[in-house]
Order: C-alpha cells, then sequence, then structure tokens
C-alpha cells in the first residue's frame, strides 16, 4: 500500500536553549544549541517532511477490520519542505514570539522504517528514521542523531 502524507515533527528544547548556525552558511558551518538570555517560556524545532510511505498489511478478519486485529510494516521517504526554530518568551512584562527560518543543515531527505499493530482503529506505532537528523558532523557537537517515534493512533488505518 503506497501512500503520501505529511511529517511534522517538533523537536522541544529546554527553555533555556535554541538552535543557531555557527560559522559561515554553506561553507564550514554547524548547528549548536545556544543558551537564550531572554526569559523563555517555550523552544522547539519544527521539521516538516513530504512523506511517501510503501508498507504490508494483514487484517485477520478482513470483514469486520473495526473489530479485528491489524498489523503493518513498512518503510517511509521523505523530502523537508520547511524547517524553523520558535522561541516564546517574556520581555518588558509581554510575551514574545520569534520563528528563525533556516535549514540548520538538517538532511534534506530522509528515510526509515516503522511498524503498526492494533485492534479496531486504535493501534501502536514505531518509526525509526535510518538517516541522520543533521547533515553529517554538522549537528550539535558535530555528532549525528538519528529519531525514534512511538504513539498511540487512534483512526482507519
Amino acid at each position: 500500500h503506497p501512500g503520501i502524507g505529511l511529517g511534522l515533527d517538533h523537536f522541544k528544547f529546554n527553555n533555556e536553549h535554541t538552535l543557531v548556525i555557527v560559522g559561515t552558511p554553506g561553507g564550514d558551518d554547524s548547528t549548536s544549541i545556544v543558551r537564550i538570555h531572554a526569559d523563555p517560556r517555550k523552544s522547539m524545532l519544527m521539521t516538516n517532511y513530504v512523506d511517501i510511505p510503501v508498507e504490508l498489511r494483514f487484517t485477520a478478519n478482513p470483514d469486520d477490520p473495526a473489530r479485528s486485529f491489524k498489523i503493518a510494516i513498512g518503510a517511509r521517504g521523505g523530502y523537508l519542505f520547511n524547517a524553523h526554530t520558535k522561541v516564546k518568551y517574556k520581555e518588558g512584562g509581554e510575551m514574545k514570539k520569534t520563528k528563525q527560518h533556516e535549514n540548520f543543515n538538517l538532511n534534506q531527505f530522509r528515510y526509515g522504517v516503522y511498524a503498526r499493530f492494533g485492534v479496531g482503529n486504535v493501534t501502536l506505532f514505531g518509526y525509526y528514521n535510518m538517516s541522520p537528523l543533521f547533515k553529517t558532523g554538522r549537528g550539535p557537537g558535530k555528532k549525528d542523531f538519528n529519531t525514534i517515534t512511538a504513539g498511540i493512533s487512534i483512526g482507519g488505518f
């Protein structure tokens, strides 16, 4: 079962930190986590991908899917079309919000594997991103990070 979807991921930071580019963008630059000097309330990185999943599905009782055990395994590839940080902070008694649209040395393409299983319209899922979140050697601390997502889904399968 091929498909198409949006992967809108939000990575929350300790409220006192955010991402910045250090060095010359496009040159020998890297992404770093820095301390915010304002009075922060929320700080996060948002990545938005167009994803194409391909999966194999099994339904124990296809005649009654609303009550049937279901399992799926698959792979997904995606293209980054937007990334930004958002920081909410208090300054002079006022709440303010800043957004910085930047690629932050994120990989433009991602790929990974996932599995889902459940009964009826309630499923548990897990996704492992096999590609690093940042370009090799250009993430915070010049390290590679892979992400894992797990959760509960309520809805059609």
